[in-house]
């Protein structure tokens, strides 16, 4: 029976195709590792011994593998420990009203939005679109930052019906469009996730929406 280099070198390799698995396995990997080794050894031709250099490689190949896949377990562990530290810290945010530019659950009541045109607009528009993202309404609005109560109805006054909203407000110059942009609106958080992505929140409606993208929390209104 002979054992070449190069049949060891297929193993470490494929050992490092797969350093993704369990790291129960490395020890039984090793252990595999050696037997190959030793057998190698005892087989190799006398007239032309494998060199001890190619052992060295072999050795430095499998040793790169095992702290490749020690090294993947440990991010792995970190990344549910932050994951599990960083939901039990937003838990407290539950039952808050966080700011976001979310599209917005509508239910027939109107609906307190955050404007903040941009600087040097006289004139700004409130353009609105349902579920779909179909444009339902375009209203003027003042030009000046703070809070717009919109009733809820579209271009031609008609009631919309309940459902998904999202807003943006139209900055314009004259007749020029200086930029459109998302509108923030506070909605009450009624869940926390997790996920690779990082955590998001669940707002009161059954929106989603990252917690990177919450701008402010505060307490809801009593």
């Amino acid at each position: 029976m002979t054992v070449t280099a190069t049949s060891l070198a297929t193993a470490a390799a494929t050992g490092q195709s797969s350093a993704q698995g369990k790291t129960s396995k490395i020890t039984s990997d090793f252990d595999t590792f050696l037997r190959m080794l030793t057998v190698q050894m005892q087989n190799q031709d006398p007239l032309n011994p494998i060199d001890s250099a190619d052992y060295a490689v072999q050795l430095a190949t499998f040793s790169g593998v095992e702290q490749q896949v020690r090294t993947n377990q440990l991010l792995s562990d970190m990344q549910g420990s932050f994951q599990q530290t960083g939901l039990a810290d937003m838990a407290g945010w539950i039952g808050q009203e966080a700011r976001s530019t979310a599209p917005v659950p509508f239910d027939g009541t109107p609906i307190t939005l955050t404007a903040n045109p941009s600087t040097g607009a006289d004139r700004t528009v409130l353009v609105v679109r349902d579920a779909r993202g179909t444009l339902v309404s375009r209203e003027d609005m003042p030009p000046r930052a703070g809070q717009y109560q919109w009733l809820g109805a579209d271009a031609q006054g008609n009631p919309l019906p309940p459902g998904n909203y999202s807003f943006a407000l139209e900055s314009l110059q004259g007749e020029t469009i200086l930029n459109t942009r998302p509108i923030e609106h506070y909605a009450r958080v009624i869940e926390v996730r997790t996920s690779p992505q990082g955590p998001s929140l669940v707002l009161a409606g059954g929106v989603e929406v990252p917690a990177s993208a919450v701008t402010a929390l505060r307490q809801p209104a009593s």
